[in-house]
């Protein structure tokens, strides 16, 4: 199975901070992937508490510059104080944020980074944000990819269960996400979940934003099941 498919998701944390000043929302063509989601206030001088979204969570300690995300209105840049982790979150302090009801007005928000600063992954591994948006093609008896299936709309990540995790967070949005991949596949037949194991996703392109599936027998009639 192919290893990790992150969005965020993904080091380049010896990059140079994205140039500007703090507080001024990007222009148009921005485009963020997401390192972590704010939690709640932790401490009384204005830190955060924040669910980590990348499988690089040591990068977070070196961020000077980050951009604060509600889901809808253009992201905030903001300078960041401080960074460390603890207990399996990022402990921020952001610049701005200097109590408890600071920070507690950062609730939900996601911390994001430029999509062009995320960490250039090794051949066989593919963020989500790559992923997503891909043309789906399925194998046909002579092992030609002939007929179109759908589109990549999202990824989902099975929890040790074995069942699909929901996201706190859209995982097209993020650096990346651990756990086993699916590809969460619009059809003209409905949803499709289907892994992205090489075996049954054996050529993908994401330059011609297009992957290649060979469905294994009652994959189909599983999904209906689910």
């Amino acid at each position: 199975m192919h290893p990790h498919y992150s969005g965020r998701g993904r080091d380049e944390a010896e990059k140079a901070p994205h140039a500007g000043n703090p507080g001024v929302v990007p222009g148009d063509s921005f485009v963020g992937v997401t390192l972590a989601r704010i939690l709640r206030p932790r401490g009384r001088r204005g830190e955060v508490a924040a669910e980590i979204l990348t499988d690089f969570p040591q990068r977070l300690t070196t961020l000077r510059e980050a951009y604060l995300w509600d889901g809808t209105n253009p992201p905030r840049r903001v300078s960041v104080r401080a960074c460390w982790l603890h207990q399996q979150q990022a402990i921020f302090h952001f610049e701005g944020s200097e109590s408890i009801d600071d920070a507690a007005r950062l609730r939900g928000l996601q911390v994001q980074i430029p999509l062009a600063e995320r960490i250039p992954l090794p051949p066989g591994r593919y963020y989500v944000t790559d992923l997503t948006g891909c043309e789906v093609w399925e194998h046909g008896a002579s092992q030609l990819a002939t007929s179109r299936l759908g589109v990549v709309r999202d990824v989902q990540f099975l929890a040790a269960s074995g069942r699909p995790r929901g996201p706190s967070t859209s995982a097209s949005t993020r650096e990346s996400v651990s756990g086993t991949p699916l590809l969460v596949i619009d059809t003209p037949q409905g949803e499709l979940l289907v892994p992205l194991a090489e075996e049954i996703c054996p050529r993908i392109d994401i330059a011609a934003r297009r992957i290649e599936v060979a469905l294994p027998e009652g994959l189909r009639e599983l999904n209906r099941q689910g």
